[in-house]
């Protein structure tokens, strides 16, 4: 299973970019998927996740500010960020849930998800 992410890039604060993660098996559409993200000197976060439903769930820090979506007929999940602040300054990288979730939102905890793309860098600039 490969996840491929795009569309991360350099923008001034309050600027937008959309993400994008492309997945190799259409099988991963059933499953939940999510956005994590990095910045040196700290560790993982969760920013959001979606069902297959497309039931979305998205940490405090970028509520009203990002939207998580998906589209299963193109393998493909989406992460559509605005306002952008230097805090958001980070490795995006989206993750996929192999198996089934029994729960009405996706879960945030990173041992959740077993496949991982290699993530594409956001750099925010004040």
């Amino acid at each position: 299973v490969q996840l491929v992410e795009s569309g991360g890039g350099s923008v001034q604060a309050g600027g937008s970019l959309r993400l994008s993660c492309a997945a190799s098996e259409y099988t991963l559409s059933r499953y939940c998927m999510g956005w994590f993200r990095q910045s040196p000197g700290k560790e993982r976060e969760w920013v959001a996740a979606i069902t297959r439903f497309s039931t979305a769930t998205l940490a405090d820090s970028v509520e009203g500010r990002f939207i998580i979506s998906r589209d299963n007929g193109k393998n493909t999940l989406y992460l559509q960020m605005h306002s952008l602040t230097v805090e958001d300054l980070a490795m995006y990288v989206c993750a996929a849930r192999g198996s089934p979730w029994m729960s009405a939102t996706c879960p945030a905890e990173p041992d959740q998800y077993m496949s991982w793309g290699q993530g594409t860098q956001v750099n925010v600039s004040s």
